[in-house]
């Protein structure tokens, strides 16, 4: 992060030409894409508190503590004139592979994001790297960089950056690479071309709302996290409602049903980056194994992971509900009973929960 600086009136430099080697750049760095926007977000700004009066942000506190600097760039960041929005692309190009996991109730399903690298840091050191690069064309200039990090309206920005429209999940979604991919931020004073905001294109598809398995999308582009299953298994703090339990089957950590059912997705490419591979086999994992790490084991095995932010009683509260759910046998029952006397509250009844399910 600099220091926003106040430009001259008198500025005639080329920003046309400056946002064309800007996109090179993000192409070098390793984006997919890029685009520009505006910092005008009224619309979105009355959706978020329409949101927020609803309470479907559930426990998210954060969500509401930054009140309107989140939809206001220039009130977050003063001296903010414009947003450049870039795309990562995660995805792996093999959606049969998710739906197998999600079809053997005795593996574990981990959400594809946080397969492999945390990329908050990932992308924070290239979009650092790309302002140093604009540092180097124009000289001093005012920006600040963000990945998940403050209160940004990241996908509205991103629409209106020409990156994708928002879907009916929620979700940016590109007519071109689907919806597989991270988004992040540079909020700068340089008064670089706007890009035409991109239009929808999910029409009378409903396949996002009709699959969600705790019907969490209540209606298009409106999620009630309190019903959301990436909400309950890594931001709820504390016991997952019972009504959903059953529900959320074998996803221990986040969920991508929206995502894989998408029909635009056809068009997501392979990440092709060693960052996002999955490690320690957490894409082909059982329950039971994952369920016997140790403390020791999760925090060496999620180094660098976005798991991480689930902590390890919530690791083993969420794996403990996808024991529920599995196939019984005596390894399942065998592993419950394991950790029956955890000294956590919130894991024992999670556990004792399961092993009532299989008793029944």
């Amino acid at each position: 992060m600099r220091g926003f600086y106040t430009r001259p009136m008198a500025d005639t430099f080329d920003y046309v030409a400056l946002k064309l080697k800007i996109r090179q750049w993000s192409a070098e760095l390793g984006f997919q894409d890029m685009g520009v926007a505006g910092i005008e977000l009224a619309e979105d700004e009355r959706h978020l508190m329409d949101w927020l009066a609803r309470e479907q942000h559930g426990e998210m506190e954060y969500m509401a503590r930054h009140g309107t600097k989140r939809a206001r760039p220039a009130e977050l960041q003063p001296g903010t004139l414009r947003v450049v929005s870039v795309r990562m692309d995660y995805g792996d190009g093999d959606d049969d592979a998710a739906w197998d996991t999600l079809a053997d109730g005795s593996r574990a399903y981990v959400a594809r994001y946080a397969l492999g690298r945390d990329y908050h840091k990932l992308m924070r050191n290239r979009l650092q790297k790309l302002a140093e690069r604009v540092a180097g064309e124009v000289g001093p200039f005012g920006y600040r960089a963000f990945v998940d990090s403050a209160p940004v309206l990241e996908r509205a920005l991103a629409r209106n950056a020409g990156l994708g429209w928002i879907g009916k999940n929620a979700c940016v979604i590109n007519r071109g690479a689907g919806s597989w991919f991270f988004l992040g931020e540079l909020y700068t004073d340089l008064p670089l071309p706007i890009d035409p905001p991109a239009s929808a294109h999910c029409g009378t598809c409903s396949r996002c709302i009709d699959v969600c398995p705790t019907r969490a999308i209540v209606a298009p582009n409106r999620i009630d996290a309190r019903r959301c299953i990436s909400y309950l298994t890594i931001e709820l703090r504390g016991s997952i409602p019972e009504e959903f339990r059953e529900a959320i089957g074998n996803r221990i950590f986040g969920c991508d049903d929206c995502q894989l059912i998408c029909p635009w997705n056809k068009f997501a490419r392979h990440h092709g980056s060693d960052d996002f591979s999955p490690r320690h086999g957490l894409d082909q994992a059982s329950l039971v194994e994952l369920f016997a790490w140790s403390e020791a084991d999760f925090l060496e095995r999620t180094q660098g992971s976005a798991i991480r932010r689930t902590g390890y009683t919530g690791w083993l509260r969420n794996i403990a509900v996808g024991l529920g759910n599995a196939p019984g046998s005596e390894d399942v029952l065998a592993a419950l009973r394991s950790r029956s006397d955890h000294p956590d509250p919130v894991v024992r009844e999670h556990v004792a929960w399961a092993l009532a399910r299989h008793a029944a």
